[in-house]
């Protein structure tokens, strides 16, 4: 048994005990009604952000309400913290009240259709996300929603739209440029493809060349892959070759091509030829690729490639670099393409100037086979221009000239025009 004056001690620590609890909160509060609701609203965005609290971060932000009712940005975060909280009605309730006062809120629309994206209810999020961008046409955020939207609805056409208007207003935006090619492997699994190009020559060689293919590729769940036939008509004598190309996917930030071919013919194609890269997705909009390329004539040549890429506003600057090793020295040539777009991906103006030969070009890669040639001095310069129609229909032209020192100390002119026409289905 507990003496009496024992319990009557613990009963008085346990009153002190409340007392300075209560207190302690009667000052919070205190202190919490002396606060704006812009300094509420900043306690509550670092109880979120900082220190994972959720329920401190919905109570300071209530708090906040009670002072300014129509604050939208208050109610929007706490709708969103509801939402990280699994509280899905109670964040519809507080998305609707923004809403209600403020038709078409671009931040509310974005939050609300996001929620709505998030749990399986797109046909209501397309509903929000397009009343959003009644009052806001250029919002990215919400064209970029738009276009997820329409993809998860199966509406590609609808979603190619939305992220073509987007890459025009922000090119540089590498996430809607790899949704772009989701939507296309989503929307269209195979594709067909023919070219043709000519080549004229000023003193080099007395007669054209021709060349011209046909492919057919698929994307797959390892990234694309392409199958090509190829014909040649080179010193008044035919050729054909079978390449296989392919872009597996290994990461995020990490792609690959994977290339070969074979002709029936060595010296109008090399009869056999390789090539590998690995891509990788860097910051700042920025693409980088190291690899080789392997063309067997009579001997083999191996060349080694690097480039750097970078996405700036409308125009896309790629810097490459081919390096081929010999006995005694290395061959080196420059290339540097741009492109300006004037829509989507499939949607522009191409620039490029050069020296020296490239193993991925095939109008010219077959001089790799007259011994030394590819070390003899050439500058070379391009234009093009591609357009797709209806997203599935695309057409390209291009048009080149190549000053190329084919013995020493004597040049000739190559004048290259080629067409294409690719179909998506």
């Amino acid at each position: 048994m507990i003496p009496t004056h024992r319990l009557l001690l613990n009963r008085k620590y346990i009153f002190y005990f409340l007392f300075f609890v209560t207190s302690l909160s009667l000052q919070t509060l205190q202190a919490q009604e002396n606060l704006t609701s812009d300094e509420l609203f900043i306690n509550a965005r670092k109880a979120a952000f900082d220190e994972d609290n959720y329920p401190k971060a919905i109570s300071l932000a209530k708090a906040a309400l009670e002072k300014s009712p129509d604050y939208a940005g208050i109610r929007i975060f706490l709708g969103r913290v509801y939402t990280w909280t699994n509280k899905v009605d109670s964040a519809r309730v507080e998305f609707q009240k923004v809403l209600e006062k403020n038709k078409g809120h671009e931040d509310g629309s974005f939050a609300y259709a996001s929620l709505e994206y998030w749990n399986d209810n797109s046909e209501k999020a397309k509903f929000l996300v397009n009343e959003g961008l009644e009052f806001h046409p250029e919002s990215k955020d919400l064209l970029f929603l738009k276009a997820k939207i329409h993809n998860d609805l199966k509406e590609f056409s609808e979603a190619n739209v939305a992220i073509d208007k987007l890459l025009k207003l922000k090119p540089n935006l590498s996430e809607a440029r790899a949704f772009k090619e989701k939507i296309k492997n989503s929307s269209s699994v195979n594709q067909i493809g023919v070219t043709y190009d000519f080549v004229y020559f000023d003193k080099r060689f007395d007669d054209p060349w021709h060349l011209s293919s046909i492919n057919y590729g698929r994307q797959t769940k390892f990234g694309s892959v392409t199958a090509r036939f190829n014909y040649a008509n080179r010193f008044n004598s035919n050729g054909a070759q079978f390449e296989l190309d392919a872009y597996p996917r290994i990461s995020d930030v990490f792609y690959a091509y994977i290339s070969g071919g074979f002709s029936n013919k060595d010296g109008i194609f090399p009869k056999y030829r390789a090539g590998f890269s690995l891509y990788a997705n860097l910051p700042w909009a920025l693409e980088a690729e190291a690899g080789f390329r392997m063309l067997k004539f009579s001997d083999e040549t191996w060349i080694y490639t690097a480039s750097l890429g970078k996405y700036y506003s409308n125009f896309w600057f790629n810097f490459r670099t081919y390096l081929t090793p010999s006995n005694s020295s290395v061959s080196q040539s420059f290339s540097l393409n741009v492109r300006y777009y004037l829509a989507g991906a499939d949607d522009f103006l191409s620039f490029g100037i050069g020296t020296g030969l490239s193993p991925d070009n095939q109008t010219n890669n077959i001089l790799f086979n007259n011994g030394e040639t590819y070390k003899l001095k050439s500058n070379n310069i391009f234009l093009g221009y591609r357009k797709s129609f209806n997203t599935t229909n695309i057409i390209f032209i291009e048009a080149a000239m190549e000053r190329q020192e084919y013995l020493q100390d004597t040049k000739g002119n190559q004048y290259t025009l080629g067409i294409g026409y690719n179909k998506r289905f």
